[in-house]
């Protein structure tokens, strides 16, 4: 099950990938999933002991802040490090480490006042100095972060300081007056600069003596001190297990759970064969088990509403990407429907949508690319325009280059299973054969995030869980020399760039609208549109997190936003059964 408020390239699958701020339909007859019973059967102290596994990976890409950009490494993070604001379970962005802030007059100027009791897990206070280190730590070109500027590139001259042309922001764009209070300037006004701090970990705060005395080998050494977060490391052993214990140091609630087991399995499969047998608390179901889990006793099944939107990128400066036409037939030629009931059973929902239902700003009236009224392809129009494209590119299929599409299944044989729907769907549309290149999770992650601004990846297929905000589905995404601009849209150097630079220039207009809402969604709504027509994505799924969760784990809130800080101090072990044995960890 997922932590909120993460955006990062992910998987179409495994458990832990919904993030942040999200509204579907949950298990049953939809809404939220909550656990709360009484307290009185709650097991000693010494067996509150949570198994949750990391499905599908063998290991964490990383632990730095600056560096995330994958699910698991973002999982494992949020548990250590906090921001200055954070989002509640209600969806609600509200302060963090920071106790208050206010805004100037201009919205140039955002000034943050540290809670007092806010202290590293080494106890240790969080101080200004520990928090525009943070900032300009993230945004320093050494440190190579691969979204810092998408999220912190609101700040004045951030963008500089990405570029090596000047050498720090401390002291002019992020200030720190008093030890107590921090103000950070931007460039101009920005609808969104909140939404953007609690988006993604590159805006969490670091020790700054803890990263200067250890270096990038900080990492290694998060059970001496380091983040703020709920948590902190008690065992770490590569491509076995990663352990956390609460941080006593953390300033609200303490967990009631005495020690989290993050287990790492090799599939979902397995995984969800471990939650039968006990050895884990929580499991994602897969699909071949859907009515299995949803019989077991006690509501264990439970099935989440999520801000994820899975696609296709098609990179735009890669032949034959490079013609709308032939992106349009792509997208046309999937049944969306076809691919959500047969292969996920319903456990996904067909769409055409970038902004995704549950988010500001989502356009029930919005129309798939060239006028589809529906999700379920037209083959007839996409092999029409398949062939347009290609007389004017001067191809034909036999000169065409090679469709690859670079994927990671991690071990699940539904994303098997999906691929070759789509490979099917793309042969009897458009005659032609795609090549899949299946790949393991964190070396596609660093391809695709490699691939901002070239042609290292044609294609992939994988998904985005971000925020609320409009703005984290539409211009974060393809704005040029953002992080995740995988499709290089607007940066391409194609003809498409003069209708790409329209779309743009309303995209900003939509960011920095601080003053009218409404017109402000309808100006993200009319980019959206125009993006889905020129097929800057294929939306084709948004998802649901579908798993199983023991009786004995109780109040457990399950749903878009959780678990949050708040959520983790009520969660607790109860002597319900099943439970998984724990006694190993005891």
């Amino acid at each position: 099950m997922p932590l909120r408020k993460t955006i990062t390239w992910k998987l179409m699958f495994p458990l832990g990938i919904i993030t942040l701020i999200t509204l579907l339909t949950a298990c049953g007859g939809g809404g939220t999933n909550t656990t709360t019973t009484p307290t009185s059967n709650k097991l000693p102290e010494d067996k509150q002991i949570f198994v949750w596994p990391y499905e599908g990976v063998q290991d964490i890409a990383t632990l730095d802040p600056a560096h995330q950009s994958d699910v698991y490494s973002a999982q494992s993070i949020e548990l250590l490090f906090n921001g200055l604001v954070q989002v509640n379970n209600k969806g609600e962005i509200v302060p963090d480490l920071a106790a208050s802030y206010t805004i100037s007059p201009d919205g140039l100027r955002w000034t943050f006042k540290l809670r007092d009791d806010a202290k590293f897990s080494d106890g240790n206070p969080v101080t200004s100095e520990d928090v525009v280190y943070s900032l300009d730590r993230a945004l320093q070109p050494a440190t190579k972060s691969n979204f810092a500027a998408n999220f912190l590139g609101p700040i004045k001259d951030a963008k500089k300081l990405s570029a090596g042309k000047i050498k720090t922001l401390i002291g002019t764009s992020l200030l720190a007056p008093d030890p107590k209070t921090v103000t950070i300037v931007t460039e101009k006004k920005i609808a969104y600069f909140l939404d953007a701090l609690t988006a993604t970990s590159v805006a969490y705060i670091v020790e700054k003596s803890f990263v200067q005395k250890y270096g990038q080998d900080f990492i290694n050494h998060l059970g001496e001190g380091g983040g703020a977060g709920l948590w902190k490391i008690s065992k770490y052993q590569h491509n076995k297990e990663l352990d956390f214990v609460p941080n006593t140091y953390y300033y609200g609630q303490k967990p009631q759970l005495k020690l989290l087991v993050r287990p790492f399995t090799n599939s979902i499969d397995t995984s969800y064969k471990d939650y039968q047998v006990n050895n884990s608390d929580m499991a994602s179901v897969p699909t071949p088990n859907l009515a299995q889990a949803k019989a077991l006793p006690d509501g264990q099944f439970h099935q989440d509403p999520a801000l994820r939107i899975n696609f296709i990128a098609l990179n735009y400066m890669v032949k034959p990407f490079d013609n709308t036409k032939i992106r349009q037939a792509f997208a046309l030629a999937l049944n969306k429907d076809e691919i959500a009931q047969k292969v996920f059973k319903g456990t996904l929902v067909p769409t055409n949508h970038i902004i995704p239902e549950g988010a500001a700003g989502y356009n029930p009236n919005l129309v798939g690319p060239a006028g589809a009224k529906t999700t379920s392809g037209d083959p007839a129009l996409a092999k029409k325009l398949f062939e347009e494209g290609l007389q004017e590119e001067g191809l034909t299929r036999a000169t065409m280059p090679q469709i690859v599409f670079s994927v990671s299944s991690n071990g699940s044989q539904d994303m098997r299973n999906a691929f070759a729907v789509m490979q099917q769907m793309w042969q009897a549309a458009l005659n032609i054969q795609v090549k899949i290149n299946d790949m393991e999770f964190n070396q596609l992650v660093t391809s695709i995030t490699g691939s901002a601004g070239n042609t290292n990846v044609m294609a992939t297929i994988i998904g985005w869980s971000g925020t609320a905000d409009p703005q984290n589905w539409t211009s974060n995404q393809f704005s040029p020399g953002s992080g995740t601009n995988f499709s290089n849209y607007d940066q391409n150097k194609t003809p498409l760039m003069e209708q790409q630079n329209k779309v743009i220039e309303l995209l900003a207009k939509a960011d920095a609208n601080t003053e009218n809402h409404d017109e402000r969604m309808q100006q993200y709504q009319q980019a959206e549109q125009q993006l889905v027509d020129q097929v800057s994505w294929i939306p084709y799924t948004q998802k649901t997190t579908v798993y199983v969760l023991k009786p004995c784990v109780e109040d457990w809130h399950g749903g878009a936003f959780s678990p949050t800080a708040g959520d983790w101090a009520n969660i607790h072990i109860s002597n319900k059964a099943p439970c998984a044995n724990t006694s190993s960890y005891q």
